[in-house]
């Protein structure tokens, strides 16, 4: 994690939009913006989707300040992504893939309320099997690095 928290600290340095270094009250955190987001990317490593779980495993940490500071640094992360893209090497083919992900087991397919409206039942050919949720659209690198 030392390491990890190493090179979240440089990136912060690079990337982090003055407004968010030299925000309010900046210098009276417990936890850093750059371990933040060195605990985000060690969170989504081992593999924790819940927030909450995660939180549990340190003391002291609250899940609820932890997803606000996580949101906050979400332009962060998207500024980051969006240097390393230019930098990536796609003198080779671009990709288009289309996931599904789905959002509940499909016996709720027609009961279920979370995003009502946004998301939309479709049809897996693969699985041959209907599910409700989204359809994700990405752009890939021939090497499999995802661009957009």
């Amino acid at each position: 994690f030392s390491r990890l928290n190493a090179i979240c600290r440089s990136l912060y340095k690079l990337y982090a939009p003055d407004e968010l270094k030299h925000r309010r009250n900046v210098d009276q955190v417990k936890l850093s913006d750059s371990s933040i987001l060195a605990l985000l990317i060690w969170q989504a490593e081992i593999g924790i989707e819940s927030q909450r779980r995660f939180c549990s495993f340190f003391v002291g940490l609250s899940h609820s300040r932890f997803n606000r500071r996580a949101r906050m640094l979400l332009p962060l992360i998207r500024c980051i992504r969006q240097a390393w893209n230019q930098e990536v090497n796609t003198t080779g083919e671009l990709l288009i893939i289309d996931i599904p992900v789905p959002l509940c087991q499909p016996v709720r397919n027609y009961r279920v309320k979370i995003f009502r409206g946004i998301a939309d039942i479709g049809y897996k050919a693969t699985k041959k099997i209907y599910y409700y949720g989204f359809k994700v659209h990405a752009i890939v690198s021939d090497d499999g690095y995802l661009l957009d």
